[in-house]
């Protein structure tokens, strides 16, 4: 059994985090979270209490750390007697936050892939270039790591390993997300503009044919008819879970789709076409050295701000198509969440929550043993009927169209 949490970040998913770390505290113990400015730590336990989240009375705590200084993470780690390490900070820090748990023994689980801020879209597997290299000091320490343990990556991954358990053989793999709410704001990003707008500047690699395939952003779109949100157009986009699955499952097609409307694609063309979303520095005429990208992070509205006024539904799935006994065999695994229901909640909107909660259930695994793997796994390579199940229970419903989309409608396990 591991026990005691500690949550780096004081975003909108580390709210969803902390409140349903807070609600399962009687699994996962003391509840501590950190981030560079303790006011924000301090405001989401103030979120926390107003919501009576506390499942059973016990330690909730903030405190300040640079998650870029790993020492500084370790110490954090040993003052807390944390054995659980959820980051939700910046894709940033997702190194030196593991550095520190492979230090202490910490159990370490993230939601999204590390990031270099002097680059955008590296070569793939984007894996390789950093965290799986350190794969192998995982085993040798006995330290359990769960990658991209969000929803896309995370949830998605669990869904396509559900879905491939099932067949003798896959051959594609295509997660759609679409976010079918809105936030009533000119125009805003659902979680760090930063990290949003890298997502979409670089190349959009994707898995097929047994290869690396390139593509550009916004160049391949198709409508998808899917539960509840109904008829939508997505776009073939880079994202980190086709990096792991395709590793995975090599001898299948694996892309990843999301759902953008006219005017999130006329405003970020324009942004892009005027070196808004440049990560490199400019020099302006009264001799400041700027960076156009975080000067637009700067003015547009803080992801967590859009939580109240936000309406409407997600709906999140993976199409599996395969072969059993002979026969193709088709397979849509999916999610439909509510933005009000999440704010009603944990005072999030439906992105961070669907964002915050499966990481929570991932460490409870961890906690329980069942997910305590002692070396460094992607989601995909974890049993995910255990995850479904905890995932039910805290909010996130697991769905199955049987022979793919429009088929036969029931739960994961009935």
């Amino acid at each position: 059994m591991k026990r005691n949490v500690l949550i780096i970040g004081a975003g909108g998913v580390a709210q969803v985090v902390a409140h349903k770390c807070a609600q399962n505290n009687d699994v996962l113990g003391d509840i501590h979270i950190a981030s560079r400015t303790l006011s924000k730590c301090e405001s989401i336990l103030e979120t926390v209490h107003a919501k009576r989240a506390m499942k059973q009375e016990g330690v909730l705590a903030a405190h300040q750390v640079d998650a870029m200084d790993s020492a500084a993470v370790a110490a954090l780690i040993r003052e807390t007697g944390a054995q659980i390490v959820i980051n939700v900070g910046s894709a940033f820090v997702n190194m030196t936050v593991m550095d520190a748990c492979i230090e202490t023994g910490a159990a370490y689980i993230d939601t999204a892939i590390h990031e270099d801020p002097a680059k955008i879209c590296e070569i793939p597997p984007w894996y390789g270039n950093y965290e799986w290299k350190k794969r192998d000091l995982c085993t040798e320490k006995g330290v359990t790591a769960i990658l991209g343990a969000g929803f896309d990556p995370g949830v998605v991954n669990a869904f396509a390993r559900f879905a491939a358990d099932q067949m003798d053989e896959v051959k594609s793999i295509d997660i759609v997300d679409i976010n079918a709410g809105s936030h009533g704001k000119y125009f805003a990003t659902n979680f760090d503009p930063e990290i949003n707008f890298r997502e979409f500047t670089g190349t959009v690699y994707y898995w097929e044919d047994q290869q690396w395939k390139e593509t550009s952003m916004f160049a391949s779109g198709r409508e998808w008819d899917l539960p509840v949100v109904g008829t939508q157009k997505a776009y073939q986009s880079g994202h980190d879970e086709v990096h792991s699955l395709a590793a995975n499952y090599p001898k299948a097609d694996v892309r990843f789709w999301m759902g953008f409307g006219d005017h999130y694609i006329n405003v970020f063309t324009v942004l892009k076409n005027l070196g808004l979303l440049s990560e490199k520095p400019v020099m302006t005429a009264e001799g400041q050295e700027v960076v156009p990208l975080k000067v637009v992070k700067a003015v547009l509205p803080d992801p967590s701000s859009l939580a109240p006024d936000y309406t409407g539904k997600t709906c999140i799935g993976d199409l599996v198509k395969g072969v059993k006994d002979g026969k193709d065999i088709e397979m849509f695994v999916y999610n439909v969440a509510d933005h009000k229901e999440a704010f009603d909640e944990v005072g999030s909107q439906g992105i961070s929550y669907t964002a915050g909660v499966p990481p929570v259930a991932a460490a409870m695994l961890v906690a329980s043993g069942e997910w305590d793997a002692k070396t460094m796994k992607n989601v995909e390579e974890m049993d995910p009927k255990p995850f479904f199940t905890l995932l039910d229970k805290m909010g996130l419903p697991t769905r199955v169209q049987i022979g793919g989309l429009g088929g036969e409608d029931k739960a994961w396990d009935a």
